[in-house]
């Protein structure tokens, strides 16, 4: 038994084994984004690329030499239609991440499209936090932005 890396409380084989095992399709949009997110911290680039909508298909060669990432956790926040029933649907998430020891996050709002029964991946945008409103800022403070750098080093500039 082991725990799918996208819900802590579900088991791989009954969440999103079936899907990158290529024996079931996910039925919504958020079970394709948990799917993918799997993949990468498995990385399965294979599923990755078979599931990006085929206008947005990226090449085996953009995953060669990709970074070792320590998956962390996959939040979903939001999810905008991507229902079994829907055509389009949005999944808003947040991954974290290790890369050489520094914990980050993607934050993300992603487009799927659902044609001939099958989710894809279509693109997605960056979701930039909120900006920190305070008095006054040093430069040397750390950066309200979350980067974890100073803030003459981040977005003082």
């Amino acid at each position: 038994m082991t725990i799918c890396p996208c819900n802590p409380e579900k088991e791989f084989e009954e969440c999103c084994g079936p899907f990158l095992a290529g024996e079931k399709t996910p039925p919504t949009a958020e079970a394709l984004m948990r799917s993918r997110y799997t993949a990468y911290t498995l990385d399965d680039y294979a599923y990755v690329i078979r599931t990006n909508h085929p206008s947005t298909r990226p090449d085996e060669k953009d995953f060669a030499g990709e970074v070792k990432i320590d998956w962390l956790g996959l939040d979903i926040i939001a999810t905008d239609a991507g229902g079994e029933e829907d055509r389009e649907g949005v999944v808003e998430f947040l991954a974290n991440y290790q890369v050489s020891g520094r914990k980050l996050q993607q934050h993300e709002r992603s487009q799927f499209l659902k044609e001939d029964g099958q989710w894809f991946y279509l693109d997605g945008d960056f979701v930039k936090p909120p900006q920190a409103h305070s008095e006054k800022i040093g430069r040397n403070e750390p950066c309200p932005c979350g980067s974890g750098k100073k803030y003459k080093k981040c977005c003082y500039k």
